[in-house]
């Protein structure tokens, strides 16, 4: 663990939310992550399942929670399974949890080892009526390797096929959507971590230097505040900016050019999603300041735009009619080819073709049902963009937005975000 220990209660309270959603007499499985090979003997670093995370705070490969509320045994009703530790597998691995840091952790009382999953496991099975078992539904998921959670769903199936199954994300998604205050507080901190690396970029960024140098201070002012990226950096000078994930970062910044950068910070498993554009040269052209305040006028009107109870189609709507009207004025569309478009294909997806935000927390395009209205407590990204090819360059701005009952909270309102600002800080 890199970060600060999180209070337990935080790990509680979702528990507890979760519980008062479950059917009565029904258990729930959440498996970690499986820890990924590459070549050879190599893995990569694992990352920790965001739901196990969510509902215990742990981070280690192989755990198991298992929630059962009707428990006939009170002592039951929560129990978590870990790796039993051995000085061989440590002497390899490192320190793994002992059964007290796993209570002073979670808060769960019951820690076994992985040893006797099966058996209590059965137990669970015999008297439960309804099984909530989890899988990645995120709709933009594509999952072509078998997952620790997909095996363990197929095993069960097939020893226990009479019991009532559920889809435990049904109950997931709207509850890890609604961030609380300790999940504020930590994207919070994930936001001025991310800000430090930009005002250090800001300083550093000339003509000559490589998208990876920039990269790399982006990297050394995360690191050393116990955070790491939460995505993999993008970070494009000129043309390389017109790839919406152009992750090669291995282009020169020349004289006159805009670079891109979408790069952000995770902390405690929580993540930022910041994008900047800033001039090589320290001052934007005209014409570039011309478009960048186009999308800053855009993100800030879609910001005011993010209220309870609007659905996220309308809001992207609203959005798309805001940078129809500023490419107008910037001469990229015409009114005429506006009335002419095909409903199916408007005109301005040439310059703008995704969407204006999505949900953050544990994961950067974090789970939740858009299909229905923006709550309070839901964190957004608004990121407005305008790309143009025939220019060969690019404006994306974005900030991390928490909806409130009456006003929102901009995560990120302290970062340099004017033209001008920008321009004195990279010419201080």
């Amino acid at each position: 663990m890199r970060h600060d220990p999180l209070p337990a209660k935080l790990f509680v309270s979702n528990r507890e939310r979760l519980r008062r959603l479950m059917l009565p007499n029904s258990l729930a499985v959440v498996n970690a992550n499986d820890v990924l090979p590459t070549n050879a003997d190599g893995t990569l670093v694992p990352r920790p399942n965001s739901d196990l995370f969510y509902l215990t705070g742990v981070e280690q490969e192989e755990s198991v929670l298992l929630l059962c509320p009707d428990a006939q045994d009170e002592k039951l009703r929560e129990v978590l399974f870990l790796r039993e530790a051995n000085p061989l597998l440590e002497t390899w691995e490192g320190h793994k949890l002992t059964k007290e840091e796993a209570r002073q952790l979670t808060g769960i009382r019951q820690i076994k080892w992985l040893g006797e999953f099966r058996r209590v496991f059965h137990q669970f099975m015999c008297e439960c009526e309804h099984v909530y078992l989890n899988t990645n539904e995120h709709k933009r998921a594509v999952v072509e390797v078998e997952t620790r959670e997909a095996r363990f769903v197929a095993e069960t199936l097939r020893r226990y096929p009479l019991h009532d199954y559920q889809r435990l994300a049904r109950l997931m998604h709207p509850l890890r959507v609604v961030k609380s205050e300790p999940e504020i507080a930590l994207l919070k901190q994930a936001c001025a971590i991310t800000e430090r690396g930009f005002r250090r970029v800001l300083r550093f960024v000339k003509a000559g230097v490589m998208e990876y140098e920039v990269e790399a201070e982006f990297a050394h002012e995360f690191t050393r505040r116990r955070a790491g990226f939460a995505y993999p950096p993008i970070i494009g000078t000129g043309r390389n900016a017109l790839a919406l994930h152009y992750l090669e970062n291995s282009a020169q910044c020349q004289p006159g050019q805009l670079l891109l950068l979408d790069v952000a910070a995770a902390y405690a498993n929580y993540n930022a999603d910041l994008t900047r554009t800033i001039p090589v040269s320290g001052r934007f052209t005209r014409r570039q300041k011309q478009v960048y305040r186009a999308v800053l006028r855009v993100l800030r009107q879609c910001i005011k735009n993010l209220r309870p109870g609007k659905l996220p189609k309308d809001w992207q709507k609203e959005a798309e009619q805001l940078i129809e009207k500023e490419l107008v004025d910037l001469g990229l569309l015409t009114p005429r080819a506006i009335q002419r478009q095909d409903p199916e294909s408007p005109a301005l997806k040439k310059y703008f073709m995704h969407g204006v935000g999505h949900p953050l927390g544990l994961d950067v395009h974090d789970v939740g049902f858009t299909t229905q209205p923006f709550q309070p407590g839901w964190v957004m990204t608004v990121e407005p963009a305008i790309y143009i090819p025939e220019e060969g360059f690019a404006v994306r701005l974005e900030n991390d937005v928490v909806i409130g009952e009456k006003e929102n909270l901009d995560l990120m309102a302290s970062m340099p975000l004017e033209a001008e600002e920008i321009e004195e800080l990279m010419n201080r």
